[in-house]
C-alpha cells in the first residue's frame, strides 16, 4: 500500500512545490498578454506589437543553456535553490525596472527588459522543473504535478486579469510593481525547499552539454517516445488554440467567456489534476496516460455542444469545466511521464529538451488552425482535433518498446 503524499513528501514540499509553482507562472503573462495590453493602451501599432512575440523564444530555446545549470553550482543552498535564488531576486528586479519605462519613448527600454524577464523565467523554469523532479516520490508525481499547475495558473490569472485591473484603477507602473512584489513568493519556496543531495552533477561542461543527448537518443524506443511526447496532447492544444474565438463566434459576450473561463475552468483545471494525481498513486503510468487521452478526446468533442446547439451559459460552464478537467488529467500524467523518462543526472537538460519538444506542435500549427476551421467548419474541426489525438494513444500500444519501467 502505498503511502500517503503527505508522508512520502512533508508538508515542507509541498508548500515549497505550490511557491515555486507559482514563482513559475508568474513572469510569463507579463510578456505576453499583458504586455500587449500595455502597448496598445499606449497607441502601439499591431505590427510593431506583433513583434514582440519574439520575447517568449527563451521558452523555446531553454535547453541551450540548461547544461550551465546542470553542471555548476552557486555557492550558496546547493545547485538547484542556488540558481532558483538567484534566478529569482533578479526576475523581481527586472519587473521593478519594466515598471519605470514607457512604451511611447522607451520601447527599446521595454522590449530589452521583457526579454530579460523571459530569460530569467525560462531558466527558472529549468532548474525548478529540475528540482522537481528530483525530489518528488515518484508514486505522487501526478498529485505534485497537480498542484504545480494549479499554482502556476493562478499565477498567470494574477499576472493576466489581475494586472490588467491593478492598471485600470492605479496605472501601469504599479501594476508591474506589485508583480515585481509578488515574485518573492518563490523566495520563500527556495528557501523552505530540500535540496536534492543524492545526484552527482555532470563532471564537465562537455558532459552535461553531450551526455544528455546521447544517453536518450541511444535507449531504445527514443524515437517513439518523441512521438508520443509530440503526439499526445496534439489534440487538445489544436482545440484550445481557438476555443475563444470559437466561442465568440457561437454568439458568447466576451465578459461572459472570460467570467466562466476563470471562475469554471481554473477551478475544474485543479480539480481535474488532482483527480489524476490521485488516481496516479495506484494506477500504472500507462494505464493513466490511456484513461486520461480517452477523457481528453472526450473533453475535445464536448465542444461540439456550443457548436450544435443554443447558446446557453450553463452549456458553456458545462463544456468549459469538462475542458479543463480533461486537460488537467491528461497533463497531470504527459509530465510525470516527461519527469520519469529524465536521467536525474541530466535532469535540467533532459526535461527542457523534452518540454522544448512538447511545445512544437503549439508553434507549428499556429498558422493554419484557422484555416482548418475556416475549411471544415467548428464542428468538422474540433472532429479532427479528437482525431489527432488518436496517434498518440495508438503509440501506448508499443509501450514495452519505449515507456518508462512501471514500478
Amino acid at each position: 500500500m502505498n503511502t500517503t503524499p503527505l508522508r512520502a513528501f512533508g508538508i515542507r514540499g509541498w508548500v515549497a512545490l505550490a511557491l515555486l509553482g507559482f514563482s513559475s507562472g508568474l513572469p510569463l503573462a507579463l510578456t505576453d498578454s499583458t504586455l500587449k495590453a500595455w502597448l496598445r493602451e499606449a497607441g502601439l501599432d499591431l505590427k510593431t506589437i506583433g513583434f514582440f512575440a519574439l520575447v517568449g523564444l527563451p521558452y523555446n530555446l531553454k535547453f541551450l543553456w540548461a547544461p550551465l545549470v546542470d553542471r555548476y553550482s552557486l555557492p550558496f543552498l546547493g545547485r538547484r535553490r542556488g540558481w532558483m535564488l538567484v534566478t529569482q531576486f533578479l526576475l523581481a528586479g527586472a519587473m521593478f525596472w519594466m515598471s519605470l519605462g514607457d512604451p511611447k519613448g522607451d520601447l527599446a527600454w521595454i522590449a530589452a527588459l521583457a526579454l530579460g524577464v523571459a530569460f530569467l523565467s525560462a531558466s527558472q523554469d529549468i532548474v525548478a522543473d529540475a528540482w522537481r523532479t528530483e525530489r518528488l516520490p515518484k508514486a505522487h508525481q501526478g498529485t505534485g504535478v497537480a498542484l504545480w499547475i494549479g499554482a502556476y495558473r493562478a499565477a498567470l490569472l494574477a499576472a493576466g486579469a489581475g494586472a490588467l485591473i491593478i492598471a485600470h484603477q492605479y496605472g501601469w507602473k504599479a501594476a508591474y510593481q506589485l508583480m515585481a512584489l509578488l515574485a518573492f513568493v518563490g523566495t520563500v519556496g527556495t528557501f523552505i525547499a530540500e535540496e536534492p543531495t543524492d545526484i552527482r552533477p555532470p563532471k564537465t561542461l562537455k558532459e552535461a552539454v553531450v551526455a544528455p543527448w546521447r544517453d536518450f537518443l541511444t535507449r531504445s524506443g527514443a524515437l517513439y517516445a518523441l512521438g508520443f511526447i509530440v503526439l499526445y496532447k496534439l489534440g487538445d492544444q489544436l482545440a484550445t488554440s481557438l476555443t475563444v474565438p470559437f466561442l465568440i463566434d457561437c454568439g458568447y459576450a466576451k465578459d461572459v467567456i472570460g467570467a466562466i473561463t476563470k471562475g469554471v475552468g481554473l477551478p475544474a483545471l485543479i480539480v481535474g489534476g488532482l483527480a489524476g494525481g490521485f488516481l496516479m498513486q495506484n494506477w500504472p503510468l500507462k494505464r493513466s496516460l490511456y484513461v486520461f487521452g480517452f477523457i481528453q478526446i472526450f473533453a475535445v468533442l464536448s465542444l461540439l455542444l456550443p457548436a450544435t446547439l443554443a447558446k446557453h451559459n450553463a452549456l458553456l460552464s458545462l463544456v468549459i469545466a469538462m475542458e479543463n478537467l480533461g486537460f488537467g488529467m491528461g497533463t497531470s500524467a504527459y509530465v510525470a511521464l516527461i519527469m520519469r523518462l529524465c536521467n536525474q543526472a541530466y535532469t535540467g537538460t533532459q526535461f527542457s529538451l523534452l518540454t522544448s519538444v512538447a511545445a512544437l506542435p503549439r508553434t507549428l500549427i499556429a498558422s493554419v488552425v484557422g484555416d482548418a476551421a475556416t475549411f471544415y467548419g467548428w464542428a468538422g474541426f474540433f472532429l479532427m482535433c479528437a482525431a489527432a489525438a488518436l496517434p498518440g494513444i495508438l503509440l501506448l500500444g508499443l509501450w514495452k518498446r519505449w515507456g518508462p519501467k512501471e514500478t
